[in-house]
């Protein structure tokens, strides 16, 4: 399972109140599209042929990014340069215990943070971090910045082509 996700990138997209965070490893893709203005959302599975389209009003986003209500991030003594940015240290505290490293820069923010529930209180733009899922750990870190303008269709939601599943039907 490492092997498959060995060099998978993630790419965000920004664009206003829209948002596209896109996830492509050796197991298939994902991609998620979020409108921070009506507060909709869906997610984009990709797997062994297997299309999904999970649909997620306001109040399943909420419920889906509840486990960082009230993440609180401390800042630490430690600098570095990442990307070609100089960041900060801080360590992620969430009300379950656990926590995580983000190193972040405040030479970027953006000015959408709602497309990730976990840095949405960040004091900038996270350059580098890591997360565990269950017993595998992952680091991310940001390659590069593109400035040019993002089209609109990076944010349509597919007609066709996918098995359309509401947030709750996923739950159970």
């Amino acid at each position: 399972m490492a092997d498959m996700l060995d060099g998978a990138t993630t790419t965000i997209y920004l664009k206003g109140t829209q948002s596209r965070l896109e996830l492509v490893s050796g197991l298939g893709s994902e991609a998620t599209i979020y409108n921070s203005t009506s507060g909709n959302g869906v997610i984009l599975k990709d797997y062994s042929g297997q299309k999904l389209m999970i649909t997620l009003s306001p109040q399943d986003w909420e419920a889906n990014n509840k486990k960082y209500d009230g993440i609180v991030f401390e800042n630490t003594n430690e600098n570095s340069v990442i990307a070609g940015f100089n960041c900060r240290k801080a360590i992620a505290k969430l009300k379950n215990g656990s926590s995580f490293t983000v190193f972040y820069t405040t030479d970027v923010n953006p000015a959408n943070k709602s497309y990730d529930g976990q840095f949405t209180t960040l004091a900038g733009l996270p350059v580098q971090y890591e997360m565990q899922s269950g017993k595998m750990k992952f680091k991310f870190t940001l390659a590069k910045i593109n400035y040019d303008p993002v089209p609109s269709s990076k944010f349509e939601i597919p007609k066709s082509g996918y098995r359309v599943l509401t947030y709750s039907e996923t739950k159970k």
